[in-house]
């Protein structure tokens, strides 16, 4: 299993209503927690799609950027804003 993916997943951040309020996704294993612990609603078809995706990512059988593409889509649909992470060495959070 890969929960800590990172080499190959452009990392996503995102603007969640309530705490934590932003959170930058870098990993397979952060994508997990934040569907399960911190997505607004959790029966939109976008969002049963990102979560078996992420199940799917983990196990090997998507590339993480596959995945990648539908959590964004989830996101979308729950209307949370995604941006992508732009890798700085000067930046404060570590991927």
């Amino acid at each position: 299993m890969n929960w800590n993916t990172s080499s190959t997943f452009t990392p996503v951040g995102l603007a969640l209503r309530g705490r934590p309020a932003h959170k930058v996704v870098c990993t397979l294993g952060d994508a997990a927690h934040i569907l399960i612990k911190n997505w607004p609603s959790d029966d939109g078809e976008e969002y049963v799609s990102a979560v078996k995706a992420c199940v799917d990512a983990i196990s090997g059988q998507i590339a993480p950027e596959q995945f990648r593409q539908i959590f964004l889509r989830a996101a979308n649909e729950a209307g949370i804003a995604a941006l992508t992470v732009v890798h700085r060495r000067e930046l404060l959070w570590k991927c």
